[in-house]
């Protein structure tokens, strides 16, 4: 019996995209307010993040109420969780290494991209508590990291490629979506930074060309050094602990057996004195 990834249902899926449309919003909004508009005084930029996390909280605990998510889901979302977290703390702070990003690609790709996104969000809840890095950045850190978890879980099916490939595959992955986390999260911060040099600071009602330019030169100057030591730790742990990682994870996705089938005895077929067993399935009168 080969592992499974955890079922997202039509009400989880329909959350997905939910927090998914209003996470693009909350993160490009400023690039298209007007010059004049309230939405573009940095003053009121951190309000109006802070105002999302309540949403995002909401939408993952409905996403977990999914059918697509039993106990024994939850309970491994929650042990996963729990490592992440004090993964974090490890690195943060040190040249972006970040020792968590990799649990994030090997848990999405056995576990799939619902249970990826939820425990990419939860985990970086949880991380920020324990840190005391809760402020108005927090919800779209749970979206950025949850995006990056979704996306480890929608690369192709370990039924055509496994192996050496697939940790192969799961490193670029891991590059890449490490770099694309610094980006958005940058976005996040920038508009709200004051007092940077022409040539990178965000311009409210600029053309979107004009401040898209800005902004990577933004990049540039402030993140690439931290993006890229969070990119190269991830393939490294990645290529040396990925294989032993995910036969543990693959090992108790199949002893967990989410979306077993459920049978029931049919007391008809039964033959002659034969007693039912409790527990099975099966109806006496």
């Amino acid at each position: 019996m080969s592992a499974r990834p955890v079922r997202i249902g039509p009400r989880g899926a329909a959350a997905l995209v939910l927090v998914t449309l209003v996470g693009i919003a909350a993160f490009g909004w400023p690039l298209l307010a007007d010059r004049q508009s309230g939405l573009a005084h940095s003053q009121d930029a951190p309000w109006l993040f802070a105002a999302l996390l309540p949403l995002l909280v909401a939408v993952v605990v409905a996403t977990i109420a999914d059918n697509g998510m039993d106990a024994k889901a939850v309970a491994m979302l929650g042990v996963l969780a729990a490592v992440g977290a004090a993964l974090r703390p490890l690195g943060a702070g040190t040249a972006g290494l970040e020792p968590m990003f990799f649990l994030m690609v090997l848990s999405g790709r056995v576990l799939g991209p619902g249970f990826g996104f939820v425990l990419g969000s939860v985990t970086m809840f949880a991380s920020a508590l324990l840190t005391g890095g809760v402020g108005p950045w927090m919800p779209f850190q749970m979206l950025a990291l949850g995006w990056f978890s979704l996306g480890a879980g929608l690369l192709p099916g370990p039924d055509r490629i496994r192996g050496r490939a697939e940790l192969v595959m799961l490193s670029a992955y891991g590059f890449a979506g490490s770099f694309a986390y610094g980006t958005v999260m940058n976005l996040q911060g920038w508009v709200i930074l004051q007092g940077m040099g022409q040539g990178i600071s965000f311009h409210p009602g600029d053309p979107v060309g004009a401040n898209l330019a800005r902004f990577l030169a933004y990049c540039l100057a402030t993140s690439l050094g931290w993006d890229l030591g969070r990119a190269v730790l991830t393939v490294v742990l990645t290529m040396t602990l990925g294989a032993t990682l995910l036969k543990a994870l693959r090992r108790a996705t199949r002893k967990a057996a989410f979306d077993a089938p459920v049978s029931f005895d049919s007391g008809a077929a039964s033959g002659p004195g034969h007693t039912p067993q409790r527990g099975t399935g099966s109806h006496g009168t």
